[in-house]
């Protein structure tokens, strides 16, 4: 299993009885292949239990009927002597959520943690993720294997990797920079490359920040030709208003709207380009690194009232998605690391990522300082107050982020910006599967969606926090 599920900080020392009289902890502990009993795993009901639909809001004391993987109705109190053929679970007191969807995650990054991220999604009530970069030899045998095993494996949406022009950035060159990447050196490269993952079957497509504006329009074109959509980080080549208006359909860590949106953005801009011929030859990494240090800090306290306004306006306009990744940048400015609270987590991983992290961390001595991740709350702030779409997602396993576990910290912070906690529960279930067009069978608690589901001890609409308050796991039927 790669991970001792039994020690999550969700579960230990809870010893929960089902009424098959299993135990959750001797269930977690077999996570991947067993579930709470052989009988009834097929057809049985919830309840008295108390839903949390995304859309509706709380309905309290209903029973639901869990038929073939799916819901199939949903009932006020049920006769036992009706449903003889059915298990019943009496959860009353307890809420049920749709599963949670991780919006950003990168099973590639990482070797050694890519074996334990199904689990540690599954443990965390993390049903679905998107994969936002990465080889497909690596991200297409994660989606077979998620499409081979619906219940004991997230479903998975892939990008492949990432479209990136040249120099790329996530070349090999470095553990830092992984191959997650595609280098594209003109149009008809960035043609056939897009063209071939459209092939070989991926969800979306994810440009990067060394296309140049050419390169972007020819990706584009290709995505709406074939209707997908096109999400990523603003190519340096661009600012956020030519890259929307060139079919942008989603937005990465808010990554460079800071500069698109500053006083002096036109002259960024014309740096930017200048700095892009890369007359000294250097690669990818350090070219990017060295522009956002000269351009991105300085424009946080630069901003435009009138820009941000256009900016905003056009994105609700044209409904372009937002994956902030709080969490990532609230990590790294609180040091949330070196916290002792982490390194309790930090024990529960499989013993090779632990000594590598441990090691990683210790390396660390200059953190990105709080103003960055205090920006991005601001801004998800006041752009939440425009019609514009929000995903949760965490970049895990990047910046020491604990598949799972991060998504839960992403959601306090969106209401920490200002959402409700309904609309944080929005933006990791019914948004995201707007995002994929699956909204019709999935992220709701309602006849005929799949049941991918979460059972919580309280109630998440009084406070966020309660979603890591889980007493079960409900994958495509399976009752962990």
């Amino acid at each position: 299993m790669g991970v001792h599920l039994l020690q999550s900080s969700y579960f230990s020392n809870r010893i929960m009885k089902y009424t098959t009289g299993v135990s959750i902890l001797s269930v977690l502990i077999v996570f991947s292949c067993s579930n709470i009993s052989n009988k009834g795993t097929e057809k049985y009901i919830l309840s008295n239990i108390n839903i949390v639909d995304p859309i509706e809001g709380l309905a309290q004391n209903r029973s639901i009927i869990i038929e073939q993987g799916k819901v199939s109705d949903i009932v006020g109190k049920i006769n036992p002597r009706d449903y003889k053929t059915y298990t019943i679970h009496d959860l009353s007191g307890k809420y049920i959520i749709p599963g949670l969807l991780d919006a950003h995650v990168h099973y590639a990054f990482n070797d050694l943690i890519r074996p334990s991220m199904n689990n540690l999604f599954l443990t965390h009530g993390i049903t679905s993720v998107r994969d936002t970069g990465g080889p497909m030899e690596i991200v297409a045998k994660v989606k077979q294997h998620s499409i081979a095993n619906p219940k004991s494996t997230p479903n998975v949406f892939i990008a492949g990797p990432l479209i990136d022009g040249s120099p790329n950035v996530y070349n090999n060159s470095s553990p830092q920079y992984p191959l997650l990447s595609i280098e594209n050196k003109d149009n008809e490269t960035i043609a056939e490359n897009s063209l071939n993952l459209i092939a070989e079957g991926v969800d979306f497509l994810k440009a990067y920040e060394m296309l140049t504006e050419d390169q972007f329009l020819t990706l584009t074109a290709i995505a709406r030709k074939n209707n997908l959509k096109v999400t990523g980080h603003i190519p340096l080549d661009m600012d956020l208003f030519s890259a929307v208006q060139a079919g942008l359909n989603g937005m990465e860590h808010l990554r460079n709207f800071e500069m698109s949106v500053a006083k002096n953005a036109k002259s960024l801009l014309e740096q930017r380009k200048r700095s892009l011929k890369n007359t000294a030859g250097l690669s990818g990494g350090v070219l990017r690194s060295s522009i956002h240090k000269q351009q991105r800090g300085p424009s946080l306290f630069n901003e435009d009232e009138n820009s941000f306004l256009q900016a905003a306006e056009l994105l609700a306009k044209n409904q372009v998605w937002q994956t902030p990744t709080l969490v990532l940048y609230r990590n790294f400015a609180t040091k949330a690391f070196k916290d002792s609270s982490f390194g309790q987590v930090l024990n529960k991983l499989p013993k090779n990522v632990r000594n590598e992290w441990t090691k990683q961390i210790q390396l660390i001595d200059t953190i990105r300082s709080m103003d960055y991740s205090n920006w991005m709350l601001n801004t998800v702030n006041k752009l939440s107050k425009y019609d514009i779409p929000f995903m949760a997602g965490t970049d895990t396993p990047i910046g020491f982020l604990i598949p799972g576990r991060s998504l839960h910290r992403e959601l306090e912070l969106f209401v920490m910006a200002g959402f409700s906690n309904l609309e944080a529960l929005q933006s990791a279930t019914v948004n995201p599967a707007a995002f994929f067009g699956v909204q019709d069978r999935l992220g709701r608690v309602k006849n005929g969606y799949r049941a991918d589901l979460v059972i919580l001890d309280e109630n998440p609409l009084v406070n966020i926090k309660n979603t890591q308050k889980i007493f079960a796991v409900i994958k495509d039927g399976k009752f962990y």
